[in-house]
């Protein structure tokens, strides 16, 4: 019998940001190719409903509030799903913020370091702590979620897509640092139509899409689902290091959709 490279069988993912958006389409597809998940994210009620979700496919579901940008609530986040599942095979770091400001001038100390702090901070210490218990172990595979603001202009998202720059610099350090048991990538984002998306100027947006996106539109969350089950999988056994993008081609336009189109990109 031909084996499914993409299969989960047997394995538990954590993650984060995962009780709706990408993250709960991530939730899912690894529950229906056999993994068992534990959602974090900031609102317990929230988590428990994708928890459920996740037991209605016939996987373990576990939910664990958490707010990614405290570096003190992480090690905690950690400790209860090894003690609920016993190990994590996959972490997603899928939790990220940019919010609206005005202008670069009036972005404050609280707004840049809550931004750094969810985008980049909380990342770089689940990686560091999830990592190194796989790399002392059977191994595994984390996927940092990054965006196309990490690698092309981001006007009116500057802190955010230093962020994001900042989590692809670690996605290839960890990859070296916790090899060859663990491969460590990540999936650089276009637009995404999530919860969020409900805030944008989406006739603004389709207009634009068709100038300047090969594919004329945002993707729909569940697009997410090949790319991450790819990485998470034996299917991407020989990948690390990597930035796998998944924007329906706008990073290879000079001149990207700005947060006048989308405005408070998010994904929690």
């Amino acid at each position: 019998m031909h084996r499914d490279i993409f299969g989960l069988e047997g394995k538990v993912a954590l993650i984060t940001g995962g009780s709706r958006g990408l993250g709960r389409e991530m939730a899912l597809a690894f529950a229906a190719r056999g993994a068992d998940v534990a959602i974090a994210s900031r609102k317990q009620d929230a988590c428990e409903s994708v928890a459920s979700e996740v037991e209605a496919l016939g996987q373990r579901g576990f939910a664990r509030a958490c707010h990614v940008g405290k570096w003190s609530e992480l090690d905690g986040l950690v400790a209860d799903v090894y003690a609920h599942f016993g190990k994590i095979d996959i972490l997603v770091n899928n939790a990220g913020l940019s919010p609206v400001y005005p202008s670069l001038d009036r972005i404050t100390e609280e707004l840049f370091d809550k931004v750094v702090s969810l985008n980049l901070k909380g990342p770089f210490r689940l990686t560091a702590l999830v990592g190194k218990r796989m790399s002392e172990g059977d191994g595994g595979s984390i996927i940092n979620i990054s965006s196309t603001a990490s690698v092309t202009p981001s006007p009116q998202a500057e802190p955010y897509g230093a962020a994001k720059a900042g989590l692809n610099a670690i996605t290839r350090s960890f990859a070296f640092a916790y090899g060859p048991k663990v491969r460590v990538n990540a999936i650089v984002c276009g637009p995404f139509l999530t919860d969020i998306s409900k805030a944008w100027d989406m006739e603004a947006f389709n207009r634009r899409a068709k100038l300047q996106i090969p594919l004329h539109r945002a993707g729909e969350p569940g697009e997410i689902v090949g790319a991450a089950l790819y990485l998470a999988s034996d299917a991407g056994s020989y990948t690390t290091g990597s930035m796998l993008t998944v924007d329906g081609g706008a990073s290879g336009n000079a001149r990207l959709l700005t947060q006048d189109d989308c405005p408070g990109i998010e994904s929690k």
